[in-house]
């Protein structure tokens, strides 16, 4: 009997560890995806109904939240600039990292590239018997090891920040 009870116990222990987040690659939903949802700000009560503004179909409402102007704001930003030219102060740092080009379709060419690179990695590994974390799986050689950096670039002579213990 306690075997039975057992072998029915460590799987359940067993699978009860696993937790891959948001690093599992694999499109398992064709639900609503969440991190599409914004929320709204709190409604207020305007101080004078006679003078609020006229309604706008199909624009936005006075609390509907924007992503991109809260970001800019986070950054120190303004967001009545963000669409607009780019501000002289910013001049030297954009020539600097356009100098060796810019390419315009850049997000749609590296996710082409990240497919084609994560499908030809993923051709022996469709079979386990266990689930496994694919992002770990394709991306291992491409992952960096903070304190073998660090001391590589204390090696150099780099000034470099402290880093935390390794664990």
């Amino acid at each position: 009997m306690r075997r039975i009870a057992l072998l029915i116990l460590i799987p359940l222990v067993l699978g009860a560890c696993a937790n891959k987040g948001l690093r599992d690659l694999r499109n398992v939903s064709n639900g609503p995806n969440e991190f599409m949802i914004q929320p709204n700000k709190p409604l207020e009560t305007p101080g004078n109904y006679s003078e609020l503004p006229p309604p706008t179909p199909g624009q936005a409402n006075l609390t509907d939240r924007s992503a991109l102007n809260e970001g800019v704001i986070a950054f120190g930003g303004r967001p009545e600039a963000a669409g607009g030219p780019i501000p002289a102060s910013d001049g030297a740092l954009v020539q600097h990292a356009s100098r060796l080009g810019v390419a315009p379709n850049i997000r749609e060419d590296l996710a082409a590239r990240d497919a084609k690179f994560r499908k030809g990695k993923a051709r022996l590994t469709q079979f386990r018997i266990v689930p496994v974390d694919r992002y770990n799986q394709v991306y291992r050689r491409q992952t960096l090891d903070a304190n073998r950096e660090a001391a590589k670039w204390r090696r150099a002579g780099a000034r470099t920040p402290s880093a935390p213990p390794a664990q």
